[in-house]
């Protein structure tokens, strides 16, 4: 009887403790971002970083009690940079990019030659979805430390854009640019950071995360520079969007 009765208890116990075990946790984050953009031409210089927002949800599940696959769905707010095309003696004669936009938004719109030496600011937004793991250390005290690679596809719903260093034009002015950037970007990213916890189910989550696009951000519809003895198709180029990620968000 005895020993019913302690299997009986056992059994009990460990349907009370997988009850309790939840291997999915949500969360939200409210994450600082910093963007710019890089080329492979030498000529053209990023020259500007776009301060913006990561705003969403995030999912975990466990496989393992420090071990987890995460995704989510996130609005980045803000993304994006700016570049700068150079108009040195060995630069561009002329620059002509943005022109089905530049068109559309100004009567009379800037010349291919006064676009050389303009700075082109990207401000960008996207619907991202991460998928990844995150690798944790055992608790000290109330801190777990993580680290996380991921990949993520980002889906741009809006594109505008401003000009600095063209004469007659505001560089507050910003006007649409959907047309001169690709509606899809896919990125790698890696972060490190810690959770601490609050309770026995929730945690607050910092940390920094860097992510770099595979894709180019930029398309080349309509698009052409020229510098003496080259033909354009020599100064193509492609623009890859990177992100310094201030990690910022509670799981529950």
């Amino acid at each position: 009887m005895n020993k019913r009765i302690l299997s009986c208890l056992f059994l009990l116990s460990s349907l009370t403790a997988a009850a309790q075990y939840n291997p999915i946790q949500l969360g939200i984050q409210l994450s600082p971002t910093f963007s710019y953009l890089t080329t492979d031409n030498n000529l053209i210089e990023s020259d500007g970083t776009n301060l913006g927002l990561k705003l969403g949800l995030m999912a975990e599940y466990y496989f393992q009690d420090n071990y987890s696959i995460h995704t989510g769905l996130n609005i980045h707010f803000g993304s994006g940079g700016a570049l700068r095309y150079d108009d040195s003696d060995n630069g561009f004669d002329y620059v002509d990019i943005w022109r089905e936009s530049l068109d559309e938004t100004f009567p009379t719109p800037p010349s291919r030659e006064s676009l050389t030496g303009a700075t082109f600011d990207y401000s960008l937004q996207y619907v991202e979805i991460p998928l990844g793991l995150t690798l944790r250390t055992r608790e000290f005290g109330y801190i777990r430390y993580f680290v996380r690679p991921s990949l993520a596809l980002g889906i741009n719903t809006s594109s505008k854009g401003s000009l600095e260093g063209v004469p007659g034009i505001d560089r507050s002015e910003n006007f649409k640019i959907g047309s001169e950037v690709n509606p899809l970007n896919l990125s790698w990213g890696f972060a490190g950071g810690v959770e601490y916890a609050i309770s026995t189910t929730s945690s607050l989550v910092g940390g920094i995360g860097f992510q770099s696009g595979f894709l180019d951000v930029t398309t080349d519809k309509n698009t052409e520079v020229m510098r003496s003895g080259r033909s354009a198709g020599e100064d193509s180029s492609s623009a890859k969007l990177k992100n310094i990620v201030i990690i910022l968000g509670i799981m529950f």
